[in-house]
């Protein structure tokens, strides 16, 4: 059993390295409420500490005029209680419906606009790229979402394509959506090759940032996971490497910048590890999302993914 004071430690190490709660006015109101709340009213603490770990950050509608521009086409679908979002290749409407297609998804808090650089060069290369923007982000429907959601949308999305005719060539995910990629991949998704973007490793570790980082106990911690688990039927150690890489046959790239403050390089290696052949692309000075931008990393995840069985 893992001690308090252990457990304390390792939420404070993240908490340090990690840069995703930035500290601001609306961060300490939060944690204002949350501590009041979990002072006063232990049970309204947890479905408040639950919400707001299930709400993305920034708020979609902060980045929603970062979206595809004029030269993607949107299509809305539903899904569950909320919707999806796919941007198509305009251009690409009438002259590569044949074409493999290439997934690609953002991670939590991002939106699709996020993996433009690497759409424009996955045509380039001759695929068709499909933008996925998830539910609760960017224009689609929803307030709170999870990484077990994340992967049933990715899962949803790759069969209706695969059921229209579609060869699916790659699906690339970062961030949460690298962590869902790897659970829908595990349960037998229809792609020829994975690309995974500096994936988190632990979502139960994550908790434990939350609650350090909101000044919430070790209690409200174990009963807001609980909640998690019993709504989703899926409990967070089924997330992990450990549970996923073993079960994923297909080719996988991994690619994790060693200053990365949200996801630790650990995590992208936990994954090479459970994960039978998987490469793992090491870079620096990139943190978190400008790998998504950064010229070598386009080129080594086309070359990748463009490449022959």
């Amino acid at each position: 059993m893992t001690s308090t004071s252990s457990t304390s430690s390792s939420a404070a190490t993240h908490a340090a390295q990690s840069n995703y709660y930035r500290p601001s006015r609306l961060m300490r109101a939060v944690r204002l409420g949350l501590t009041t709340s979990e002072r006063l009213w232990p049970a309204l603490g947890v479905r408040a500490a639950h919400r707001i770990f299930g709400t993305p950050l920034p708020l979609k509608w902060l980045y929603r005029a970062q979206a595809p521009g004029a030269g993607w086409r949107r299509e809305a679908w539903s899904f569950e209680n909320a919707s999806l979002g796919l941007y198509h290749l305009a251009t690409q409407d009438s002259g590569a419906e044949s074409a493999p297609v290439v997934l690609l998804v953002h991670g939590w808090g991002g939106h699709a606009g996020q993996m433009l650089t690497l759409a424009e060069a996955v045509a380039g290369a001759g695929l068709r790229p499909v933008l996925l923007e998830l539910p609760a982000h960017g224009r689609s429907a929803g307030m709170m979402s999870n990484a077990p959601q994340f992967a049933r949308a990715i899962s949803y999305v790759v069969a209706r394509l695969v059921a229209d005719g579609h060869a699916l060539s790659a699906v690339v995910a970062h961030s949460m959506g690298a962590n869902a990629l790897g659970v829908a991949a595990a349960q037998g998704l229809r792609a020829e090759r994975l690309v995974l973007l500096a994936p988190p490793a632990s979502a139960r570790e994550f908790t434990r940032y939350f609650t350090h980082t909101f000044g919430l106990s070790e209690k409200t911690r174990l009963a807001m996971q609980r909640l998690f688990e019993a709504q989703e039927g899926f409990l967070m150690a089924q997330l992990e490497p450990a549970a996923v890489g073993p079960r994923i046959v297909q080719p996988t790239l991994i690619v994790h910048d060693r200053d990365d403050r949200v996801n630790r390089f650990a995590d992208a290696e936990a994954y090479r590890d459970a994960i039978k052949g998987a490469q793992l692309v090491a870079t620096q000075g990139l943190g978190h999302r400008r790998i998504l931008k950064e010229e070598e990393v386009v080129r080594q995840v086309t070359r990748f993914i463009a490449r022959a069985d």
